[in-house]
């Protein structure tokens, strides 16, 4: 097993459950926010303002700024100037290409696909679901989601967060399938089918 997998998911996929049953299965590490904790020590930065800038976008990013900078080095001038969100994704960033390149793991979200876009032992996955599928995941994750309305008002909210920060900080589109190697419907396989399928086509991949 050499692969990295990286999945992004719509809220109430099940994205993060099928993406550490996953990371079981191959015996690979898994992260999520495991990753923050991870970039928060490495960076220097607390954990609780990477937490509060994760996956969520800013509204003045300045991508040739921070991509120059992540180019450069975080030594030149610009980076000073950084908006705080910049630096943290760029600490998440950083951290990310650390971990695929201690081995084989399976990281959730973060723009880890785009991070890693020039890996070859990648493979990117999107865990998405129809909307009763989902709302059914979220009242039975959450307690204080009592209502069908909350659970679709919760899971608007951060999709759209997700879908805004992926694309602010990707050259592609959160989501839409040519933006990754295979996109599964989690709410028609359910997450073991699901977990199935990935394991599958991880070995394919492997031995091609």
């Amino acid at each position: 097993m050499n692969t990295i997998i990286t999945i992004g998911r719509q809220f109430g996929s099940g994205g993060r459950e099928i993406g550490q049953r996953v990371a079981d299965y191959f015996g690979i590490k898994f992260y999520d926010k495991e990753l923050l904790s991870r970039a928060a020590k490495e960076s220097g930065f607390c954990e609780e303002m990477i937490q509060n800038h994760d996956e969520r976008p800013t509204n003045s990013f300045l991508y040739n700024l921070v991509m120059d900078t992540y180019s450069f080095g975080y030594n030149s001038s610009s980076f000073v100037d950084m908006p705080i969100s910049h630096k943290v994704f760029l600490a998440q960033f950083d951290t990310i290409k650390k971990i695929a390149s201690e081995g084989p793991c399976v990281i959730v979200g973060r723009c880890a696909d785009y991070a890693l876009h020039d890996y070859q032992n990648c493979l990117h996955l999107f865990i998405h679901a129809d909307q009763k599928s989902k709302v059914k995941r979220i009242m039975e994750r959450y307690d204080d989601v009592n209502t069908e309305q909350k659970a679709i008002d919760m899971m608007t909210k951060k999709d759209k967060s997700r879908q805004s920060y992926y694309n602010y900080y990707s050259s592609k589109k959160w989501g839409r399938a040519d933006s990754y190697d295979l996109s599964i419907n989690s709410g028609v396989l359910g997450i073991e089918g699901s977990v199935k399928l990935i394991a599958q086509f991880v070995e394919d991949f492997e031995n091609r």
